[in-house]
């Protein structure tokens, strides 16, 4: 089949149209032609090697963690899915690889494709609507009333967060740049600071729950916008102890995750917030919830530019200057 192929890690280059084996399908995998692929940071930091602590994979590896298509073939211990069914999905770790013509996904990680959407829309929903709801759901537990700070409105998570985080009943702010202050309004958010202006800190106060996407200079500022007992989440590190333990990582990770966020941990306990890093897991029974909410309507998908799967390199390269408004999908012929 053919596959974009990563055969090293660096920041150029390392990413090659090339042919490679069919998956092999487990007893309770399920074997998907694609349809398309979402993009997203993640392929990126693994491509860089940036990963390699938490991800230990083997090259040669192929990327992608978003993934809609057809059901081609199941394993013998499956039973919720047949071929022909239309389905979506973020496959697990150390079972990726959507940027190809076929992939092997556990069961337990698929659901149903939402019927209101094409497939180029529907890979664009796994990571980033997982990612939210393990966030806002899961960590949060985002009550109606409370105050929710989204920081980066205008990306992935951050357009699928706002949507959920409105629908669950919260007050929601965000940042974003100038040029989508209005389109990020209409979205749903309550408070857009236009962050090329000012800075959230004067402005927010006695938020419940902040979901940090950025660097470690917004993530210790956004302490200061959290009341007593509020949460800190963050999907972009540093990870923590209990994701060492989550993930059970080896005593020497496990060292380096508590010296990485010792700083951040300390900081968070002298303003009396908690603190958590979120590394997103495939989960297909979430991501049915999540369907049942796209197809009422509740939430709709943001894609900004549909790429052929020719030129997945392009679109890696698209996603990582940053100029995204939601997300890149990638999709076959």
């Amino acid at each position: 089949m053919k596959a974009f192929i990563l055969d090293r890690y660096g920041k150029k280059g390392g990413l090659l149209l090339g042919e490679m084996p069919e998956p092999e399908l487990r007893d309770d995998e399920v074997l998907v032609q694609v349809q398309a692929a979402g993009v997203n940071p993640l392929d990126s930091k693994i491509k860089s090697g940036e990963f390699k602590l938490v991800l230990p994979y083997r090259l040669p590896l192929i990327l992608g963690h978003d993934v809609a298509g057809v059901v081609v073939r199941v394993g013998p211990r499956v039973r919720q899915f047949k071929p022909g069914d239309e389905v979506y999905s973020r496959p697990d770790d150390f079972r990726i690889g959507a940027f190809a013509e076929f992939i092997a996904i556990r069961e337990a990680s698929l659901a149903i494709k939402p019927k209101a959407l094409t497939m180029a829309e529907a890979a664009s929903i796994p990571l980033v609507g997982l990612t939210a709801w393990q966030a806002l759901v899961g960590k949060a537990n985002l009550q109606k009333g409370q105050k929710v700070f989204v920081q980066a409105g205008s990306g992935g998570v951050g357009t699928f967060a706002i949507q959920l985080a409105k629908h669950l009943g919260a007050f929601v702010a965000t940042t974003t740049s100038t040029a989508n202050v209005d389109w990020v309004k209409r979205l749903g958010a309550d408070i857009v600071i236009d962050y090329k202006k000012e800075d959230f800190e004067p402005i927010l106060h006695d938020y419940d729950v902040v979901l940090n996407s950025q660097d470690s200079a917004t993530l210790a500022k956004s302490l200061s916008v959290l009341r007593p007992g509020g949460k800190l989440i963050s999907v972009s590190g540093p990870p923590d102890p209990a994701f060492g333990e989550e993930i059970r990582a080896p005593w020497f990770v496990k060292s380096v995750m508590r010296l990485l966020s010792f700083g951040i941990r300390r900081q968070a306990k002298r303003s009396k917030v908690s603190y958590s890093f979120l590394y997103m897991k495939a989960n297909g029974g979430q991501l049915r919830e999540i369907s049942a909410l796209i197809d009422s309507g509740a939430i709709r998908p943001v894609v900004d530019q549909v790429f052929p799967f020719e030129a997945t390199r392009q679109a890696m390269d698209y996603v990582e200057s940053g100029r995204a408004k939601g997300k890149v999908v990638v999709t076959m012929g």
